[in-house]
């Protein structure tokens, strides 16, 4: 690690905690060369991860994109901000965690479906109507139907 100020690659860490988030430590170094501190920030590297879409199309994950469909799907409805961050990292750390380099866009669908389900069905509807492109009403009031089937079980 170089000093910033003079470019000296010698320095000992005074200081070392994890951040507030817990993803990444926070370390306080000092220069042996010129005595002056400086801070670094050290992050676990996550591997790529490529999502397979239904048309072998391969793009990078997103969890901007992730959490802007979350959003629309849940838009003025009494889902907080909160819940909706917690079902990203929910899905986040799960396909992570798969340690698979490509995961289909299918696995994280199903799992958004799953998640909504639990919390809001309105919005569940509304996603899944997206996601399982329903081609006319009657496959929108078949997903009504199963779901009512399950005795709106969450």
């Amino acid at each position: 690690m170089r000093c910033p100020f003079c470019g000296g690659e010698d320095n000992k860490v005074v200081d070392s905690r994890p951040s507030k988030e817990g993803h990444s430590v926070r370390r306080r170094r000092e220069c042996i060369s010129c005595s002056k501190r400086f801070t670094t920030y050290e992050y676990v590297e996550k591997v790529p991860l490529m999502i397979v879409k239904k048309d072998d199309r391969r793009e990078p994950f997103s969890r901007e994109k992730l959490l802007e469909g979350i959003e629309l799907a849940c838009k003025k409805r009494p889902i907080s901000r909160e819940q909706i961050e917690n079902i990203v990292d929910d899905i986040e750390t799960d396909v992570y965690t798969l340690s698979k380099v490509e995961v289909p866009s299918k696995e994280i669908g199903e799992k958004v479906i799953r998640a909504l389900k639990n919390i809001d069905e309105v919005s569940y509807v509304r996603f899944a109507s997206v996601y399982r492109q329903f081609k006319d009403k009657e496959e929108f009031l078949k997903e009504l139907k199963k779901m009512f089937d399950d005795g709106g079980k969450k």
